[in-house]
C-alpha cells in the first residue's frame, strides 16, 4: 500500500515539475508575442520569421504592411510571421531598434 501512495506522489511530483519547466514557460512565450504582434504601429521596425528587416506602414487586422530597403518596397505579411520589434541581432528573438544600437 505504502509503495503504490509512493508511485503515484512521484507520478505528480513529475507532472508538476513538467508543468513549471517546460509548459507554463511556453504558454508565457505565446502571449508575450501576441501581445507584441498586437501592440504593433506604423513606424515600428520588426524582423520577420524569415530574416526580413522592415518598418511597418500599415496595420490591418491579419497582416501588416512592410516597407523593406532603400527602393521602398512594400511586402504584405501575416502577423504571425513577425518575429520581434527592432533589428534582430541574435539568435535569441530579442530585438533591437535604431535607438538602442545609437547607445
Amino acid at each position: 500500500m505504502e509503495g503504490t501512495i509512493s508511485s503515484i506522489l512521484m507520478i505528480v511530483v513529475m507532472i508538476v515539475i513538467f508543468y513549471f519547466m517546460l509548459i507554463r514557460p511556453e504558454n508565457k512565450r505565446k502571449k508575450e508575442a501576441a501581445e507584441m504582434r498586437d501592440s504593433l504601429a506604423v513606424g515600428d521596425e520588426v524582423t520577420t520569421i524569415g530574416g526580413v528587416v522592415g518598418t511597418v506602414c500599415a496595420v490591418k487586422a491579419n497582416s501588416v504592411v512592410l516597407e523593406t530597403g532603400a527602393d521602398r518596397v512594400r511586402v504584405e505579411l501575416m502577423k504571425w510571421a513577425i518575429s520581434s520589434k527592432g533589428i534582430q541581432t541574435s539568435e535569441d528573438g530579442k530585438g533591437e531598434t535604431m535607438e538602442s544600437k545609437k547607445k
